[in-house]
């Protein structure tokens, strides 16, 4: 679904990503982790275009993010993010940041668009929330009101940049039961998060980053099993964030 091929990208002359070579099949779930900036964030947006790279190439669904003659705006549709800081628009009601981009860049009808969004209320819990406006919610209503916004767009993959980095401790199990239910249902999903615990229970591979190079990438078993065997930067890692 996705193939990250060498790709290096440079703010300037500071190099934030080196060579970095990976892929996600079809319904896999895959965790990228690391120390705060060590290129994860700027990775995963690289995915959807939201960041240029200079080198390699990104393939998504067969179709290449580097090749100039792609439809970038068409890729983004298909390709769901979901933002450290919400990103809803706070002057438009719940319902409203559901619809409106299913409208504008799916042609839905404002009928169909919001049946859509009131479903999606409903499978993340909040469809009585419907008509308040984001301010009115929690900061993990808002999320999960930005998971089911992503949805929407009935996108062939997930893109999570560190969904529950923002929250307060008691808001982050509610975000990631949601993420934890897509992840069971099959959904192709590539997420930067620091949620161990997460990554343990649904996801298949773990990548760890560091200096923007891909340092490991292996099943998750593999990651959380046999620590002698991880590199020395993911061991540090590792002992810092499991211990909590």
């Amino acid at each position: 679904m996705i193939s990250i091929k060498n790709v290096s990208k440079w703010y300037g002359n500071f190099q934030v990503l080196t060579d970095c070579t990976t892929e996600v099949k079809k319904g896999d779930v895959v965790v990228v982790c690391g120390p705060s900036g060590s290129g994860k964030s700027t990775l995963i947006k690289c995915v959807n275009a939201l960041e240029p790279f200079q080198k390699g190439d990104i393939v998504v669904d067969g179709t290449s993010i580097a090749d100039p003659s792609t439809n970038l705006p068409k890729i983004r549709s298909r390709v769901g993010m979901v933002f450290q800081h919400f990103e809803l628009f706070p002057h438009l009601t719940i319902t409203r940041n559901l619809a409106l981009a299913q409208e504008k860049v799916l042609g839905r009808s404002k009928d169909e668009a919001m049946t859509k969004g009131l479903a999606l209320l409903e499978r993340v819990g909040l469809k009585d929330h419907a008509h308040k406006f984001p301010g009115q919610l929690s900061g993990g209503q808002q999320q999960r009101v930005a998971i089911a916004r992503a949805l929407a767009m009935d996108p062939i993959v997930m893109l999570f940049d560190e969904p529950t980095s923002a929250l307060d401790p008691e808001m982050v199990n509610e975000v990631l039961d949601v993420m934890v239910e897509l992840a069971q249902e099959g959904m192709t999903m590539m997420c930067v998060t620091h949620e161990m615990g997460f990554a343990r229970k649904v996801a298949h591979r773990v990548i760890f980053m560091d200096k923007g190079h891909i340092v490991e990438d292996c099943a998750k078993e593999e990651f959380f099993g046999d620590l002698n065997s991880r590199s020395e930067r993911a061991r540090h890692f590792l002992s810092k964030i499991l211990q909590h």
